[in-house]
């Protein structure tokens, strides 16, 4: 039987995992599947652990997910086809869940599916290897709750470890000799942990934008956003200040590249995270910044050079969710013989049709046209339950514009499901004073605090 080795049970793992359960309960014939999960639950990054660092077991901390994280974008926006939220929850619930309500959303349709038999749970994938005279991969494994090492052999390989777990930190003139605290967004946890100081933010993007604000919510004194190309242009209320790239660091004095200055008590480096695949052989690890379209990736999935080692969720990201599916379902179809891979020459061109195009993008409205066309052109080949991607881009859309009217409101706002059609309801509390992110709190359900 064709062995099929899927490396990260995150929710790029999990669509794998779905695909394959999807095509074998309409009768096809699927490959041996064997998931490594190095954590000890499924859900990768939306597994909150208090942990910095190393786990329990010495391994670097997968998750860069914090306390009191919501979704920043509307739920509508990343709904599976196939398993709506109003399914999950049995009612319709509001559009900006926090990461409890999302991690039991995820986690309900793969155990309604009944794939966790095909997870090894605890296990950390060390090494992986091709042999072309076999056509085979030999995946080498570190069994963490047993302590030793396992090998097994397979006809393919799919990175499905996600990459916003590899921190990327520039270093900045004395700031080893910063007074106060020093992080990066990977290693964030609490925002209370700020009440009452001066947090410097450095970055310009999701992650910036969303630990300011929530350190804000929490009570910090004042956010200074500070940025290497361009500020994020948002409409920023009392209590936060843009500032160009910090240049040097002197206790707690920051000096800035138009020489102003502040005085600081924390930094938090909101400066992206690297595409590591540390147990990949350069002949098979992909090598690019976080961009939509990472070149070497036929339809974004299959490793140009050998596609048989394949990636899920390796773009950068508009799409969440719905896109690893439609990625999962188009490999799947290719390892069963519905979908056939043109030559590598095919492959490159195609590659570099996308590649090129979005070289070309002009904005945000441009990018989400761009992996709109992307989801639209894996969905039309397989058999994955309809999502109306222009209607999921017309939401996209909204939720920017929303954004730009209210940094601090744009949560409150409410969007229809593009699976039922039902208008999602209004949170029974105002994003700015929901304290508590408890999926029971969510559910109406508040806590005697709130």
């Amino acid at each position: 039987m064709t062995r099929v080795a899927i490396i990260g049970a995150g929710p790029s793992g999990l669509a794998v995992l779905r695909a394959f359960e999807a095509a074998r309960l309409k009768g096809a014939e699927v490959p041996e599947l064997v998931c490594y999960e190095k954590q000890s639950n499924w859900g990768g990054l939306w597994n909150y652990t208090w942990r910095t660092g190393l786990d329990e077991f010495g391994e670097p901390v997968h998750g860069s997910m914090y306390r009191y994280l919501w979704s920043n974008g509307p739920k509508e926006c990343l709904e599976f086809a196939d398993y709506s939220f109003e399914e999950h929850f049995g009612r319709p619930i509001p559009s900006f869940p926090p990461r409890a309500v999302l991690h039991d959303y995820i986690a309900g349709r793969v155990e309604k599916s009944g794939v966790r038999k095909h997870v090894k749970f605890n296990h950390a994938v060390r090494h992986v290897s091709y042999d072309p005279d076999t056509a085979s991969f030999t995946v080498l494994a570190n069994d963490l709750a047993g302590d030793h090492l396992v090998s097994d052999v397979f006809d393919y390989v799919v990175a499905a470890n996600g990459h916003f777990s590899t921190p990327n930190v520039p270093k900045f003139g004395g700031i080893e000799t910063f007074l106060g605290r020093v992080l990066h967004a990977h290693d964030f946890r609490c925002a209370d942990e700020f009440a009452g100081k001066t947090v410097m933010v450095i970055g310009a993007s999701y992650s910036a934008e969303d630990i300011g604000v929530q350190c804000h919510k929490y009570g910090a004194k004042k956010i200074i956003f500070s940025y290497r190309t361009k500020p994020m242009g948002f409409q920023w209320p009392e209590g936060f200040e843009t500032r160009p790239l910090l240049q040097k660091v002197e206790g707690h004095h920051c000096v800035f590249k138009d020489g102003s200055s502040a005085e600081v008590d924390a930094i938090v480096f909101c400066t992206g995270y690297l595409n590591h695949y540390p147990f990949l052989p350069d002949e098979l690890r992909l090598k690019t910044r976080t961009r939509l379209y990472p070149p070497g990736l036929y339809k974004g999935i299959f490793w140009e050079p050998n596609p048989k080692m394949m990636y899920i969720g390796a773009q950068d990201q508009f799409y969440t969710f719905n896109m690893f599916d439609a990625q999962a379902w188009y490999a799947r179809d290719v390892l069963l013989g519905r979908i056939a891979l043109p030559a590598r020459d095919g492959m490159a061109a195609d590659i570099g049709r996308w590649v090129a195009r979005e070289e070309a993008l002009a904005d945000a409205s441009e990018m989400i046209d761009f992996q709109t066309d992307y989801v639209r052109d894996l969905l039309q080949a397989t058999d994955y339950p309809h999502l109306d991607v222009d209607r999921v881009a017309e939401l996209f859309k909204q939720w920017e514009h929303h954004k730009e009217e209210g940094i601090l409101t744009y949560r409150d706002r409410s969007y229809p499901s593009t699976i039922t059609g039902t208008m999602a309801p209004v949170h029974h509390t105002p994003w700015m004073r929901a304290m508590d992110d408890s999926l029971a709190a969510f559910l109406n359900q508040p806590s005697a605090a709130e």
